[in-house]
């Protein structure tokens, strides 16, 4: 698994990218979360779909919208970026669409694409 920090004027993005499935449930997503965010700071983070488990996908097992709570507690904004063209679950498409119009969690095709979701994606101050 890598982790590139990009500094910018709006925001530290962090990208996460490799070849090997890095979050597999809920615990090993607020892990990697907590890492990023302790070794470079970025609370926004891109993350390559190839680091997800497929089950990640299947909204019934409830991993999605786990991950998606917590990554909201803990006020960490990610966008996940690949191709999602193969997925016909309609459930799925909704999940991406509802996510897509909100301001914490996104599904794009590419890192740029995510980059700039996450830069655009403002900070809710409590």
């Amino acid at each position: 698994m890598n982790i590139e920090l990009l500094k910018n004027q709006k925001a530290n993005i962090a990208v996460v990218s490799g070849d090997s499935i890095a979050i597999t449930d809920v615990q090993s997503a607020l892990d990697l979360a907590m890492t990023v965010k302790y070794e470079t700071g970025a609370e926004k983070i891109a993350i390559d779909k190839k680091v997800i488990c497929e089950e990640f996908f299947i909204l019934s097992t409830g991993i999605a919208g786990e991950i998606l709570q917590k990554f909201i507690n803990y006020h960490i904004k990610a966008a996940i970026y690949g191709d999602f063209s193969r997925y016909t679950s309609k459930p799925l498409k909704d999940f991406i669409y509802e996510s897509n119009n909100g301001n914490d969690f996104f599904f794009v095709s590419t890192k740029e694409e995510a980059i700039q979701k996450l830069e655009q994606a403002e900070r809710l101050c409590i």
